[in-house]
């Protein structure tokens, strides 16, 4: 699962993903979906996830309600999942591999960002144990930024998230890290090479488009992209 699907090129900017990513969010949404969809019968399945994984809270909503035929809107359904996940979010934990990784990179002045589809209020919540971790980045794009007026799988907010290194980050030497189909489009859209780490439940076929494929980021090597090898490597 890690070798690599495409040539690595050296890069000098990174940009993260956040839920599933960096944050152990995504079992989350499932937990809360599983239930409310279980209310009318329905099953929120991984080819129903790997929809809407990386999208904006209403337009995973939609996507939701059209492939299941709930018998709700997408304003009530975000209001019912937000009001259940809003207690689990703080028990979020950071992903196998994450801090060894920031701390190394930032410990070598790596510039790096997160851009994430979460919204402020729910970025908040989610980050609220781990500030200091947050802290460690240059900038932060969130879902709801006025600059990022399309979701993934469109590429604004990893171009918006580029352009706000200083100076500006070429497209070309920035790698972005992903677990969601949809954030893979959005960065080989951007003209970004894409690390992706899925879960495990995710078809095969769905990671085909990722410049490396990783079954955690405990097996990412720096050095693989020009980036400053782990020491003793």
């Amino acid at each position: 699962m890690a070798a690599p699907l495409q040539v690595p090129r050296p890069v000098t900017h990174l940009l993260f993903d956040m839920d599933g990513l960096l944050l152990d969010t995504e079992r989350l949404y499932s937990v809360v979906f599983q239930e409310i969809c279980g209310r009318y019968g329905k099953e929120y399945t991984w080819g129903v996830k790997s929809l809407v994984m990386g999208k904006k809270a209403v337009e995973a909503a939609q996507i939701i309600i059209d492939e299941l035929q709930l018998p709700l809107d997408k304003e009530a359904l975000v209001e019912e999942s937000q009001a259940r996940l809003k207690d689990l979010f703080p028990t979020a934990a950071l992903m196998p591999g994450v801090e060894k990784l920031i701390r190394h990179l930032h410990k070598h002045r790596v510039p790096m960002a997160v851009a994430t589809s979460s919204g402020t209020a729910s970025f908040q919540i989610k980050t609220r144990k781990h500030k200091g971790f947050f802290g460690l980045f240059d900038h932060i794009v969130l879902g709801d930024d006025p600059e990022v007026p399309k979701g993934k799988p469109e590429p604004d907010i990893f171009l918006t998230c580029a352009k706000r290194f200083s100076p500006p980050a070429p497209v070309h030497q920035c790698l972005v890290f992903e677990d969601a189909p949809n954030g893979v489009e959005a960065a080989l859209a951007a003209g970004m090479q894409v690390v992706m780490v899925p879960d495990r439940n995710l078809q095969r076929d769905l990671m085909a488009k990722a410049t490396l494929v990783l079954g955690s980021l405990q097996d990412f090597q720096p050095d693989l992209f020009g980036l400053p090898p782990y020491p003793n490597e």
